[in-house]
This record gives structure tokens, C-alpha cells and sequence, in this order.
């Protein structure tokens, strides 16, 4: 392998033929709005992503954590998924939200579980598990906490 050394402005700098220099990663700012009801023991999700930008996300994953376990059988959406980690798995779903264009909404999802019990109140978990490499300054709006409580009202995020 060969290298060159520039001088002058760039002095020590290394060029190395056929070794590319790493792009940056891409910057986005991931959103989550929605709502949740409980009702007995179940509970309905519905969350809409955004990507407030600067760069496009070729797709998100995005984590649904219960204060509750969930029922041990579940008939989730095929974007959806229980957590692989055996410590959460009774409690977390986790769902793919697509590729998200810049300052533009995702496809809504649409998450329905089933609990063990019937809880007259639980906690709803929302955040980022995963954004395609993409860096997320501002995660307050992408990772929050719902407080539900077994009214059959929509509580807002």
C-alpha cells in the first residue's frame, strides 16, 4: 500500500489510494405522538412517527415498554415484535416504523396487547431502540413516560 504526504496547508495530512474517508452520521430529530387506552386487560396504541430532520432515516425502531406484564400471547401488528432481552420481555414490545422522510409523519402504528391482569392503572414507556445509525440531539420528544388509567379514555403522548 502506498501513501502519499501533502504539504503546505495540509501538512501531515495521509492519502491513502482506495481507502474512502467515513461519512458522518446522519442527524435526525425522532418524534412520537399518539395515544393509549386501557380497557380490562387490554390496551391499544396508536403512535404516528416523525422525523423532524435534518437528514432522512431509512428506518426506526421504537420501543413500547408496559409497567405490566403483558399475556403471554400476543397478536401483534408484523411491524411488531416482543424484546428479545429475557429481563423485559414479559413487559416490551418493539416496532419498526419505516423509513421516515425529513419533516414529515410515518406511517401510524397501531399496537393492541393483552395483560395478564387487569390493572387499574399502569405506566406506558415510549422511546428510540434503534434509528438506523441516525444521532438524535433532542430526545425528549422521542422518549417519554404515560401515566393510563382503566377508564377507556384516550390518554395523549
Amino acid at each position: 500500500m502506498r501513501a502519499w504526504v501533502l504539504s503546505g496547508v495540509c501538512a501531515g495530512a495521509v492519502l491513502v489510494p482506495g481507502v474512502a474517508a467515513a461519512a458522518p452520521a446522519p442527524v435526525a430529530d425522532l418524534a412520537f405522538h399518539g395515544s393509549v387506552v386501557l380497557e380490562g386487560d387490554r390496551a391499544e396504541v396508536l403512535l404516528t412517527p416523525r422525523n423532524n430532520g435534518p437528514d432522512v432515516v431509512a428506518d426506526a425502531t421504537v420501543r413500547l415498554r408496559w409497567s405490566v406484564a403483558l399475556a403471554d400471547e400476543q397478536e401483534l401488528p408484523a411491524r411488531c415484535a416482543r424484546e428479545d432481552d429475557a429481563r423485559e420481555d414479559e413487559r416490551t414490545v418493539v416496532c419498526g416504523t419505516g423509513a421516515l422522510a425529513v419533516d414529515a409523519a410515518g406511517e401510524r402504528l397501531r399496537v393492541p396487547v393483552r395483560l395478564r391482569e387487569r390493572p387499574a392503572e399502569l405506566t406506558l414507556e415510549i422511546d428510540t431502540a434503534w434509528s438506523a445509525g441516525a444521532t438524535d440531539g433532542d430526545r425528549t420528544n422521542d422518549r417519554m413516560a404515560v401515566l393510563v388509567l382503566a377508564t377507556g379514555d384516550a390518554y395523549a403522548f
